[in-house]
């Protein structure tokens, strides 16, 4: 969009609502997101978009701008990649189709997890159910809930690190797409694309080729500050992003009560935000 409007700061481009893992709802994630500063803020469901809605107009009544987004899911080899796209068209059909089909293969994965958790452990599709909304794309961290409210695990911390890591038999992969094919789709939807949290501790990282490739392929740029990633990693992406001019984010990855991120911890700069609106053309923010 060439007539990129004044926004207010501080901004968190990276906040996630109870339509995906988030506990609280659009217009809750943006009312404590205004509670600690923020003025600009994205709401970043998992592969849907039926919070923007919401969390637009409750961003207009505090005044704040609102850029409407998503976190899709992708898979590099056994890699898994998490790609933010903002301001695409969310009437796109091939976007549409592709994050349909990842929704709709979690729900299957779940209920397999659930059937296998449940030959241990007191647990039910309907205790998992019980802790999602009509929206929600079910997934693991609605599993921890359930967990959680059985009395089984203190946490969702505590459910990912015992029942529901790898190491203890209940894993089951998920359909996703390729990254290179989530940023040919979010672009192609007029959107803007950054690789999400790419250099985690504890998880290895895409291959340089690989990232190359994808710069190649249209990607916007990389939310490099986040807690989970490491300082070796935060340096290595700020050097490429200055060699191909990317953008670069900063968010807190805000799940409500279901991690410890808070809103604001990490945020984006004003002159990052103008490059994401001024590069999208799939839809507009909305300003107070």
């Amino acid at each position: 969009m060439t007539d990129v409007q004044m926004f207010a700061g501080p901004s968190d481009l990276h906040l996630h609502s109870n339509h995906s893992d988030g506990t609280e709802s659009p217009a809750e994630v943006v009312r404590q997101a205004h509670a600690y500063g923020l003025r600009t803020v994205a709401l970043t469901d998992h592969d849907r978009t039926t919070g923007w809605d919401e969390a637009g107009a409750a961003a207009a009544s505090l005044g704040m701008t609102f850029i409407p987004g998503m976190e899709m899911s992708a898979k590099q080899q056994w890699r898994s990649v998490h790609v933010l796209g903002y301001l695409f068209d969310p009437a796109d059909a091939a976007l549409r189709a592709e994050t349909d089909r990842i929704r709709e293969d979690r729900v299957g994965r779940a209920e397999r997890i659930v059937r296998s958790i449940g030959r241990d452990y007191d647990l039910s599709w309907d205790d998992v159910l019980a802790q999602t909304t009509v929206d929600a794309t079910v997934g693991r961290p609605h599993i921890a809930d359930a967990l959680v409210a059985r009395g089984i695990v203190r946490d969702r911390t505590a459910a990912f690190d015992g029942i529901l890591h790898p190491r203890e038999g209940y894993y089951e992969p998920h359909y996703a797409p390729d990254p290179l094919t989530a940023v040919g789709l979010i672009t192609g939807a007029g959107g803007v694309a950054v690789i999400a949290h790419p250099v985690t501790s504890g998880r290895e990282q895409m291959p340089s080729a690989y990232i190359e490739e994808l710069i190649a392929a249209g990607l916007g740029g990389f939310e490099i500050d986040h807690r989970e990633n490491t300082e070796k990693g935060k340096r290595m992406l700020r050097q490429l992003a200055a060699k191909h001019d990317l953008i670069v984010t900063g968010s807190s990855d805000y799940h409500g009560t279901g991690k410890p991120n808070r809103p604001g911890e990490n945020t984006t700069s004003d002159e990052m935000v103008a490059r994401i609106i001024a590069q999208a053309t799939g839809t507009a923010p909305r300003y107070p």
